[in-house]
């Protein structure tokens, strides 16, 4: 019996040996560093991706403003690591003591990070019509890329309310002037612009508006309620001057008879009200129909950038104290490859006193990526319509990221959608 004993106490003794050779990480990782500088990250789209896939499963991370490119600090687990395997996203497994060590590194005064923790995953909505348009989303292609979930919405849902249930609110290459994006000189034959209008003035009369642009109005109006509540709101090319365009024209017509059947009113330039705009004041709306351009808020007729000079620079906040736009500018370069759209930059001279300038372009006076509050939410304008295409023109091919899986355009996109993820962090004063 003891020779037995013996024998069984030797053999336990072996297997938990093996036991512990076989596990030698899970004894001494305690977190996944995902890298997001240039050098060590294979995919930085897809990191964003797994991030947001964390949250999701309820674990809290820390995003490390300025640390390696603004790293991810994730609570090792199995599934995450073999995640990261899958999605071929670069991660290294450090220990308790080393991500201790990094905290104490950033939280030094003397470096210009910060330790933020994200804790929910923001419910995201796209705001799209549902037929199927001529042009590609750079929002919709790099969310598919990176495998974040987000919701479909348009102007009824808008309308009925349905915002409030969503953390974030994308809005693309959409004219919200009732203007059909000023497309009729080049497309006013073409079936899909027929179509498109068509449908429009359908949907508008069945939800109880004369015009489109009255309908368009009002949903610009719910959008601007939305913020003021708490949302975060993106917009990206024709969206961003259009929208403030609208909230000024309240109650003016600025639409010629090829948009919606009567004149515009006279003098209609010297009634907009630029108090009610979030971005841009004293701009001159363009007057003639047959021109692809909203107003001068835009620079792409006007500047004189040839495509190998077109970059922009990405401002250098304070981390510790410019919380919020230190984690909007999150990139592994401050230098950032331009790109055009319908509205490809702003007039730095348009754009009012309390706006964030966060990219320009200093030598040309455009402004490519602003930011500001309103009421308790934000909101966020990009220039350009695909950050990987220069002049990404109307029935042009989708983009496809796989190709461009570092894309620093792209990042910026990626860096809206974590950031209502740390919405308890709050501007220092």
């Amino acid at each position: 019996m003891m020779k037995r004993n013996f024998r069984t106490t030797v053999l336990s003794r072996y297997i938990f040996i093996l036991l512990l050779a076989f596990l030698p990480y899970k004894h001494y990782a305690e977190y996944l560093l995902i890298p997001m500088d240039e050098e060590n990250q294979t995919d930085h789209l897809k990191a964003y991706g797994l991030a947001y896939w964390v949250l999701q499963q309820e674990v809290d991370l820390e995003w490390l403003l300025n640390y390696r490119g603004g790293s991810f600090l994730i609570p090792f687990q199995q599934s995450f690591k073999i995640e990261c395997q899958v999605r071929n996203i670069s991660f290294e497994l450090i220990s308790d003591a080393s991500a201790m060590q990094i905290r104490k590194d950033i939280s030094s005064p003397a470096v210009n990070m910060e330790v933020i923790k994200l804790e929910k995953a923001p419910k995201i909505a796209v705001y799209s019509p549902k037929s199927n348009q001529p042009w590609d989303d750079a929002v919709t292609l790099v969310l598919t890329y990176a495998e974040i979930p987000y919701d479909i919405v348009y102007d009824e849902e808008v309308l009925n309310d349905l915002l409030p249930l969503y953390d974030w609110l994308h809005l693309h290459h959409e004219d919200f002037t009732g203007q059909y994006g000023r497309f009729y000189a080049a497309f006013r034959n073409a079936p899909w612009y027929i179509q498109q209008k068509n449908e429009s003035e359908k949907e508008a009369l069945r939800m109880g508006f004369q015009k489109v642009s009255q309908q368009k109005l009002a949903v610009t109006k719910k959008i601007k309620e939305y913020v003021i509540g708490g949302g975060f709101l993106f917009a990206m090319c024709s969206a961003t001057d259009s929208y403030d365009i609208a909230l000024s024209a309240d109650g003016v017509d600025i639409c010629e008879p090829m948009f919606d059947g009567d004149p515009a009113e006279p003098n209609y330039q010297n009634k907009l009200n630029y108090n009610k705009t979030l971005a841009f004041k004293n701009y001159k709306l363009s007057q003639n129909p047959l021109e692809y351009e909203f107003s001068n808020i835009d620079v792409t007729q006007t500047r004189k950038v040839i495509a190998e000079n077109d970059f922009f620079t990405l401002f250098d906040f304070s981390a510790k104290w410019d919380i919020i736009p230190t984690m909007l500018c999150q990139n592994h370069t401050r230098v950032v490859k331009g790109f055009m759209g319908q509205t490809t930059a702003f007039r730095k001279s348009l754009i009012k006193s309390d706006v964030l300038i966060l990219g320009e372009l200093k030598s040309a006076g455009e402004a490519r990526y602003v930011h500001g509050e309103l009421g308790k939410g934000t909101w966020t304008f990009y220039g350009g319509h695909d950050p990987e295409d220069y002049q990404h023109r109307v029935g042009d091919p989708k983009t496809e990221l796989a190709l461009y899986p570092n894309s620093p355009g792209y990042r910026l996109i990626l860096n809206n959608i974590l950031f209502p993820a740390a919405r308890k962090q709050k501007q220092k004063t």
